[in-house]
């Protein structure tokens, strides 16, 4: 009898994407993103012996094509679904200015988790580790995300993503300081920023290290993009058993690991920039960040092997046989 796989939770937004700008053609090109690209990235990096649960709202008019997707994944939990909801899926226009930069107009109107609606869901999940990017930005309010922690014992990993924009009436994303940083970061072992990120929740990034780590994060990275990532880890903090054990329900931090000693801080150069697709790098390199950890790497082997998967990411095209390709298979598009 075979052993009983361990199981990821993921927390996010399937969205529609409509992208203008990404291709000298003049159509614009559809097609999943959101949080499509991190699970791809999850199928592509985690070890066969995890599974995937999404807690993961969708809107009724594109159930379908969301659960094709996720059972298009070779590591999709048999025996879980996405959860579908009576309400426009959230759908975004993207026009690309630069490889770096675009605008965004997002539409829809999947809500977000209410504690009361996400701990059955949660405890029929049996999860291990729960990975949470906001794609719409109202996945989780403060409120549900701390009861979440204190419930939940086992490592949470954060893409802050689109915590840090609003949503203008013509459905315009746009950046705006995020309050409670602290208790935020209280919420999470680890958490993932890019720079236009950070800069909306401290200063600089010694600042924002100096909130997270003293409010339990264990590791905070900041994406530079083409520069590669910049970490800030507890004093200890190395593999993922290093986290401090949590057991029953707490609303105390974690305090990192609760080691003594300095915090260490590495600038680890990405790779080769190539050609291409930037769209989805960010998520694929968190998702596989956090799927080498889980599967034992150290952190600095971790972090290489999400530089990898974001630059193998910007040559594909979608979300769509992305995991294929990012193993090294051949692609479904």
């Amino acid at each position: 009898m075979s052993a009983a796989k361990r199981r990821l939770g993921v927390v996010g937004t399937f969205v529609w994407d409509v992208i203008y700008g990404r291709d000298a053609r003049a159509v614009p090109i559809e097609e999943w993103g959101g949080i499509s690209y991190a699970l791809a990235g999850l199928d592509a990096a985690l070890p066969d012996d995890w599974e995937i649960v999404p807690l993961i709202k969708v809107g009724s008019d594109l159930a379908s094509r969301a659960q094709t997707f996720f059972r298009s994944l070779r590591h999709a939990a048999p025996d879980a679904a996405l959860v579908e909801v009576a309400a426009p899926n959230q759908r975004v226009e993207l026009r690309y200015h630069t490889d770096d930069r675009r605008s965004e107009f997002l539409s829809g109107g999947v809500s977000g988790w209410s504690w009361t609606g996400l701990k059955p869901l949660l405890d029929l999940a049996r999860i291990d580790a729960l990975y949470v990017n906001f794609l719409s930005g109202w996945e989780l309010d403060l409120a549900t995300m701390q009861m979440l922690r204190s419930y939940f014992p086992g490592p949470i990993y954060c893409d802050l993503h689109m915590k840090v924009m609003a949503v203008q009436p013509n459905g315009l994303r746009t950046p705006q300081p995020l309050p409670n940083v602290a208790e935020w970061c209280g919420c999470f072992d680890f958490l993932q920023v890019n720079e236009d990120e950070m800069a909306m929740m401290a200063p600089d990034p010694m600042a924002l290290s100096a909130t997270a780590l003293a409010a339990g994060v264990s590791c905070l990275a900041v994406t530079l993009a083409r520069r590669g990532a910049v970490y800030f880890a507890a004093p200890g903090f190395d593999f993922i058993t290093d986290l401090p054990r949590r057991t029953g329900l707490s609303t105390a931090p974690r305090g990192g690991t609760g080691a003594l000693g300095a915090v260490r801080t590495a600038l680890v150069p990405a790779e080769t920039p190539r050609v291409g697709d930037p769209t989805g790098c960010g998520d694929v390199w968190g998702a596989t960040y956090f799927s080498r950890l889980i599967a034992g790497d150290r952190l600095g082997d971790a972090i290489v092997a999400a530089h990898r998967a974001a630059a193998r990411n910007v040559e594909h095209r979608g979300a769509t046989g992305l995991a294929n390709f990012l193993r090294g298979e051949l692609s479904l598009r």
